[in-house]
């Protein structure tokens, strides 16, 4: 076995929390196939979510199983998850990509064979890594079972971190410090935005000279010039020019714990309305970030930016930030709380969010954002990058 990120202890924790979560809702049995779920409740670390796989949690079994591919199964389960081997299954390769059998088929059988074929079955139904196909199949496999929704219920029990996993969260946001230092660098006219590209994606897998960087959850993005309004823009080969406003997006990984940070640069002197509107950006995260603490609301921090950037004549449509921690490939956010109105849910310490409050137009953008941890009387910054804008003459 590799060595696991946390304690027996501790996934024996995570697992109560959840069972807890599970019993609340009815539910006997939850199919999790959000990797970062399976992570979070076995240490799961395999890229191999393109496959049907889950980790199945029963109230009455003390250890969740892992169902996937048979090649995933005999050893990448072994060497990165506390389970044993009686809880570790494997089907056939003949399952991935077959039109006439599904990997669903599989798990239904295994399901019945455990004896939960007629207990009510939580399915994570709202997320990146199951098909409308996987659901229709496990309704043919399992016509005695209740079959609901039990999407985010692990999701929830992520949302306060752990003391262990927010140092994690430290130590990944001392890797995207590095990685901001070589994008500054190079970040120069003349440069190919690849190249910058490549900088910061050596520099996030270097990471520290303690810890080595993780893959990160999404590429690096570089919205600029007339462009920056596309604000999930990555890049292409064509030289910066002397003159070009641009910003940053990307994060550190630590153990599949992200730290994500977006920062402005610019070539050369920017126009004094591009000045005028960053300084509100840096202003009105400032007063979101003043509120910050336990037992505030998500919808009351972004109230303060929108009061704030109010008097400079903006408005903003969409939320400014969400929670963040474990990921896997397409996002880093956790898809529980968001900074916006209507958010009534409670900040609690350990809870770890990006605020992101990102001014996109038709011919500029603007995002100079914030990871933090939420602490009993404001918060802690997991990096320590400047807000102000970078401008290289």
């Amino acid at each position: 076995m590799l060595m696991l990120p946390f304690t027996n202890e501790e996934y024996q924790e995570r697992l109560k929390k959840v069972k807890a979560a599970m019993s609340d809702k009815g539910i006997d049995v939850l199919l999790i196939t959000d990797p970062c779920n399976m992570y979070y409740l076995t240490g799961y670390n395999l890229k191999s979510y393109y496959v049907n796989q889950t980790v199945l949690v029963a109230l009455d079994d003390e250890m969740p199983r892992f169902i996937g591919r048979y090649m995933d199964a005999t050893v990448g389960v072994l060497i990165t998850t506390w389970l044993s081997k009686d809880h570790v299954h494997g089907y056939s390769d003949d399952y991935v990509d077959n039109t006439t059998k599904h990997a669903a088929d599989y798990i239904s059988g295994l399901i019945k064979e455990f004896g939960y074929g007629k207990k009510t079955i939580g399915i994570e139904m709202e997320h990146d890594f199951i098909t409308p196909m996987a659901y229709e199949r496990y309704k043919m496999g399992l016509p005695e079972a209740k079959i609901v929704n039990g999407s985010k219920i692990v999701n929830w029990v992520r949302l306060i971190k752990s003391d262990n996993e927010i140092e994690m969260m430290r130590r990944a946001g001392k890797i995207t410090r590095k990685i901001w230092e070589a994008c500054v660098q190079a970040f120069e006219p003349g440069a190919r935005q690849c190249d910058v590209a490549a900088a910061v994606l050596e520099a996030a897998t270097r990471g520290t000279e303690e810890y080595g960087g993780d893959y990160q959850s999404g590429p690096p993005l570089f919205p600029g010039g007339e462009h920056a309004g596309a604000c999930h823009l990555t890049w292409d080969d064509s030289r910066y020019p002397d003159r070009y406003d641009m910003y940053m997006e990307t994060g550190g990984a630590y153990k599949r714990y992200h730290c994500p940070v977006t920062r402005t640069m610019c070539l050369g002197q920017p126009s004094e309305k591009f000045v005028y509107t960053a300084n509100a950006a840096i202003e009105g995260l400032q007063e979101a970030l003043a509120v910050v603490k336990e037992g505030v609301t998500c919808e009351e921090v972004e109230a303060a930016w929108r009061k704030t950037v109010a008097k400079y004549g903006i408005e903003k449509e969409s939320r400014i930030g969400y929670s963040v921690g474990i990921a896997y490939p397409p996002t880093w956010g956790e898809k529980t709380v968001s900074l916006r109105p209507g958010d009534k849910t409670v900040l609690k310490q350990n809870m770890t969010l990006h605020c992101i409050p990102g001014l996109y137009y038709e011919d500029f953008g603007i995002t100079i954002s914030e990871t933090f941890r939420v602490t009993k009387t404001g918060h802690e910054k997991f990096y320590d990058i400047p807000f102000d804008l970078l401008i290289k003459k």
